[in-house]
């Protein structure tokens, strides 16, 4: 008889071999698998977003801590949309044979951005001059249609930095954010951001100098590649331009690694500065590799082109540095940031380019009205980041009461890998006779262009373009604009049962004749043309400039092929100034001018001529002064259209930009007071009437001279050949007015009202202009 231990043990190794056996027999309980991943409650922020950020996946088993992860990366979510009151959590739905829905819920709530922005320690420059120029603003009632007020901290960085070299630039060398705080305030709703500055006094430069450390090398020899002079406001930028300038010039001598270190000795007593430029050899060390992280896009190689340096050159941080404000330039990424870390060897190191990609896509949709064409739109496609390539194309196709056409423009910003813009457009346009305009235009044609920077100032815009332009003038009875020469049956007085003949009330003239200077020019010319603009920028904002000098020099040369044959020069030089103790308030000041001389025997067209009116003198109507071809029936005839145009012009502008105080800023809308004079004179086509006469004289056979013999039925037909139109010679004319300018979504929009202060007999007014929309 066994004992009962025995028995106890065969008992306990058969419950072992029995456990083993459901071990293997049985699977051990598993996570249930994820069918699928849905999202509810969102409207905000889109579905494909959100799926994005989260790691759960379906079809892999489902793991509680990853869910929680995915409901803290999905809050960050909402929090950098601006709605940082955002709750999101996670369930799960049971399903047959062990799988479950994964299913995030969020409750969005209402938008939380930026409720204020708040400067403290800023004497010099208030509070609304700094947040102006800041990317974030602040909630307002636009808060349903911007982004801009979601706080963001890399935008917030971005904005100090901004701000920091505004100070720099403007002389304040001690300038410091001391620090800057953001709260979350649930009674406000939104965002308090509080930003600490210290300004300092503002410095002038009481020298400056170069001291070289290198052989062969004298420092005095590099003078002119300073930006800064002895009497100047300190200017930060100004320093980092020369440093950038002593770098490559000392490289072409062959000091690869020699770096330019601006020091400065401050004078507190007096408010300046000492500037000196140490030229010294830096350490021996090379650039092993580039690395390049976050481009999802865009190329490597259009980030890699923006280096003056490449792997295997000597390290130079000015020129990394250049590379990184290059980059954050384009356009293309949300961020650029460049760090380096230690190589292979002591002598060599990393760099890692860190980008996030961003839309550079664009559709638009816009409009609006002139007083000059009516109502305009336009539709436009356009991409700055064509494929990822860096190149820029935009189609656009315009419509309005008087002008439409089709444009299609691309551009190579690095032609044959070098820092040249190479681009070209194709056009067609058609422009409908109108009340300051009684002809209609078709043109037909292209231009190659091409961008070639001389300095960070001054570019070289060389171009080639040919175009065909068809010009026609209407005759018909609503538009009897040359039925002196083709009669319209039943209309023309002279050949209607109503008006079988002419007199001096009613004959083919005073319906409203084309002046020959128009009549001339009717039919269909080629223009070849090669030409060049020279532009100088100093601004310092191109979409908001308060200081700085814009200048261009413009010249055609038509001549090459085709029928045209002159050389048209037109220039604009303009001058910006912040007004001292004013903020925000901004002088703008303006001339412009420009000649047409032809050669070859060829006579200048109505088109080829500069047809000015309120571009150039504001108040008055387009092609409202200059050379005029009108008779003395003023009252019958519609003479407004008959602008010939002049061969030579010359403007000049006062005007004075200030922000609508009460009115938050980024809603756009500024007024300006303004005062403009100038002339356009020297029309040398033929034309119909010498004179303007304010009364009607008796009628007279001859009473018009040589120009017109006779109102006949077969003298009117004839045409004179009159050569002095009427204000053909220079004759100023002037201008003062206001303006409201808005920067709208659907781009700018000015309304200005002028009047007139002195003109010419025969000039025609519009006290009021109103343009907006797309250009055309």
């Amino acid at each position: 008889m066994r004992s009962i231990s025995g028995i106890w043990k065969s008992s306990f190794l058969f419950a072992v071999v029995a456990a083993a056996l459901v071990a293997f027999s049985v699977p051990a309980l598993a996570a249930p698998e994820i069918n699928r991943v849905a999202f509810e409650g969102n409207s905000k922020v889109k579905t494909d977003t959100l799926q994005d950020q989260v790691r759960s996946r379906a079809h892999t088993p489902f793991n509680p801590e990853l869910a929680e992860s995915d409901v803290a990366r999905l809050t960050e979510v909402y929090r950098r949309s601006g709605r940082a009151a955002a709750k999101v959590s996670y369930r799960t739905v049971e399903l047959p044979n062990g799988r479950v829905d994964l299913v995030f819920t969020v409750v969005e709530g209402d938008k939380t951005g930026v409720k204020e922005i708040r400067f403290i320690g800023n004497e010099v420059y208030s509070t609304r001059r700094l947040v102006g120029m800041m990317e974030t603003t602040e909630m307002n009632f636009l808060s349903f249609i911007k982004s801009s007020d979601v706080y963001d901290p890399d935008r917030i960085a971005s904005d100090l930095e901004l701000i920091r070299r505004f100070y720099l630039k403007n002389g304040y060398a001690d300038f410091r954010v001391i620090s800057s705080d953001v709260q979350f305030d649930p009674a406000a709703g939104g965002y308090i951001v509080t930003i600490n500055v210290h300004e300092g006094p503002q410095y002038r430069v009481s020298s400056v100098s170069i001291e070289s450390h290198l052989p062969d090398v004298n420092g005095a020899a590099l003078n002119d590649l300073l930006r800064l002079a002895p009497g100047d406001v300190y200017n930060g930028d100004a320093v980092e331009k020369t440093v950038e300038a002593l770098t490559r010039e000392i490289a072409k001598k062959g000091y690869a690694f020699t770096q330019a270190r601006p020091r400065g000795e401050r004078n507190p007593a007096d408010q300046t500065v000492a500037i000196q430029f140490l030229l010294e050899e830096g350490p021996r060390v090379y650039i092993e590799r580039i690395n390049i992280h976050g481009n999802t896009r865009t190329r490597d190689y259009v980030i890699r082109r923006e280096f003056d340096i490449g792997e295997g050159d000597a390290y130079n941080r000015v020129l990394i540095d250049r590379a990184e404000r290059r980059l954050n330039g384009l356009g293309y990424f949300k961020k650029v940031k460049i760090t380096n870390e230690p190589g292979s060897a002591p002598d060599r190191v990393i760099l890692n380019v860190e980008v996030e990609d961003q839309p550079t896509g664009n559709f638009g949709v816009s409009g609006g009205y002139s007083t000059n064409q009516g109502f305009i739109s336009e539709v436009s496609v356009s991409e700055s980041n064509f494929m990822g390539r860096g190149q820029a194309v935009r189609l656009s196709v315009q419509a309005g009461q008087i002008a439409r056409g089709v444009t299609f423009s691309f551009t190579e910003p690095y032609f044959l890998d070098q820092r040249i813009a190479a681009g070209f457009d194709v056009f067609a346009r058609r422009q409908d006779a109108y009340n300051y305009s009684i002809y209609s235009s078709t043109s037909i044609g292209g231009t190659v262009r091409f961008g070639v920077p001389i300095t960070d100032e001054l570019s070289f815009s060389p171009h080639y373009s040919i175009y065909q332009t068809t010009i026609s003038i209407p005759n018909d009875s609503r538009r009897p604009y040359n039925d002196c020469l083709v009669p319209v049956p039943g209309y023309t007085p002279g050949f209607s049962p109503f008006y079988p003949t002419p007199s001096l009330v009613l004959n083919c003239q005073s319906n409203g004749e084309a002046s020959l200077g128009i009549k001339g020019s009717q039919g269909t010319l080629v223009t070849s043309l090669f030409g060049y603009s020279l532009n100088y920028s100093t601004i310092d904002n191109f979409k908001n400039p308060h200081n700085g000098w814009l200048a261009s020099l413009n010249q055609d040369a038509a001549g090459a092929g085709g029928g045209a044959h002159y050389l048209r020069t037109s220039g604009d030089i303009r001058y910006f100034h912040e007004i001292p103790y004013l903020d925000d308030v901004v002088g703008i000041a303006r001339l412009q001018g420009g000649d047409l001389s032809t050669f070859g025997g060829y006579k200048a067209r109505i088109q080829d001529n500069f047809n000015l009116g309120p571009s150039l003198v504001r108040g008055f109507a387009p092609g409202g002064f200059g050379p005029r071809d009108s008779n003395i029936l003023t009252s019958f005839n519609n003479n407004r259209g008959n602008s010939l145009g002049g061969s030579n012009y010359i403007g000049g502008s006062l005007e004075v930009q200030f922000p609508i105080w009460g009115l938050p800023k980024d809603l756009g809308l500024k007024g300006a007071l303004f005062a403009d004079a100038g002339s356009l004179w020297n029309f040398r086509g033929r034309t119909n009437y010498a004179n303007n006469l304010p009364t009607i004289p008796i009628f007279a056979p001859g009473q018009f001279g040589t120009c017109i013999a006779a109102y006949t039925p077969i003298a009117a037909f004839g045409q004179g050949s009159c050569l002095t139109p009427i204000s053909n010679k220079f004759a100023l004319r002037s201008s003062v007015g206001a303006s409201v300018l808005w920067s709208s979504p659907m781009g700018p929009i000015r309304f200005d009202y002028a009047v007139v202060t002195s003109k010419v007999y025969g000039d025609i007014t519009q006290n009021f202009r109103f343009s907006g929309g797309t250009n055309f």
